[in-house]
């Protein structure tokens, strides 16, 4: 390695350390271990090496490491070195002594430098993978802020977090949402996964997570565990119903979550840019759960058949529309809060025996 090249390349090793807080030792030690591995390739396995670069200069140097054996005994000159021409390495010279003899390889370490720099090139890139994997790790299932920062031709949209990237992909945008680019948004980080190459960050402005966790920043009796949320089910940029519970029976669960005027339950409508947002009160009993979670709807009688997972709601005939719901929406939600399969029926129909 060329003493200029090779001054160039430390302090590009300490800029490193500076600038992504990777060690200047790690890397080295990181480049030693991977020539020592070319040198072995190109002259032999068997051959017991040291591969050193010099901490101050950035110079190579290769060592051959042998035992001093008796002339006569000499058995693997791979790993061993007579006592005859050992004294011609070193003057005083011991049987059994470990010596390190540098071995004149020119071609490697001319090329030893390129090699390094290829080292240290896919060692910051590990080093930045386990970075942001680390640094995103600890936020999964929870809410990140960021910048738009563009939106291709497929509407995806491209989110900056503090210099990392995440895409935002159409089938985890809510229909609610306009997305600008310069504006700061609020999304779910849903997964975050290692893979061979940059980390896989799945964010979501739809998953029922994002909701519950605006619902925690918003109220300070969830955060503090007075209030809990029992379930949330959520068709995203249209509603949602929220099922909270306290064991503090003076404590106003629903009132609590709307806030003083409704503040707290508007800025939460707000940041879903007009979702609505059914709040209920959980309850032990699930034919009593089943009747809060169908409201706006009064519901005659619930019948639960564990073994089916199946609710039968009975409703009068005005309540039918209300307790269904929209296309069908207010039974579906109420089917993915209670973890049932809701059947809504009048009470003609039942004893006309549909």
């Amino acid at each position: 390695m060329k003493s200029k090249d090779a001054k160039v390349f430390l302090e590009a090793l300490e800029e490193l350390e500076k600038e992504k807080g990777i060690s200047k030792e790690n890397l080295l030690l990181t480049v030693e271990q991977a020539l020592l591995a070319a040198y072995k390739k190109n002259h032999g396995e068997e051959e017991n090496v040291e591969v050193v670069i010099d901490r101050e200069t950035g110079d190579v140097k290769i060592y051959e490491i042998k035992t001093v054996v008796p002339t006569e005994d000499l058995y693997d000159a791979a790993v061993e070195i007579s006592y005859d021409d050992a004294l011609e390495i070193k003057k005083r010279v011991k049987i059994g002594e470990v010596i390190r003899i540098e071995v004149n390889c020119e071609e490697f370490r001319r090329n030893a430098i390129q090699n390094g720099k290829q080292i240290v090139i896919q060692k910051v890139r590990e080093a930045e993978r386990e970075y942001v994997y680390d640094r995103f790790k600890v936020k999964e299932h929870d809410i990140i802020n960021g910048i738009i920062r563009r939106i291709d031709e497929r509407k995806n949209v491209f989110i900056e977090f503090d210099g990392v990237e995440a895409v935002l992909p159409p089938i985890e945008q809510s229909p609610a949402d306009t997305y600008r680019v310069g504006e700061r948004i609020k999304v779910y980080l849903a997964e975050v996964e290692k893979t061979n190459k940059f980390p896989k960050i799945v964010i979501s402005r739809k998953h029922e997570g994002l909701l519950r966790k605006l619902f925690e920043l918003e109220i300070p009796e969830i955060t503090s565990g007075l209030i809990e949320i029992k379930a949330v089910a959520r068709e995203a940029g249209s509603r949602a119903k929220v099922a909270v519970y306290s064991a503090d029976a003076n404590i106003d669960t629903v009132g609590a979550c709307i806030g003083q005027k409704g503040l707290r339950i508007k800025n939460i409508v707000n940041e879903l840019n007009g979702e609505k947002i059914d709040i209920v009160i959980w309850k032990e009993s699930v034919e009593e759960f089943v009747s809060a979670v169908l409201s706006p709807a009064k519901v005659v009688s619930v019948d639960v058949f564990e073994e089916e997972n199946t609710a039968r709601v009975i409703v009068d005939n005005s309540q039918l529309s209300l307790a269904i719901g929209k296309n069908g929406q207010n039974a579906r939600l109420a089917a993915k809060l209670t973890g049932m399969r809701v059947d809504i029926k009048t009470a003609n129909s039942v004893e006309e025996g549909e």
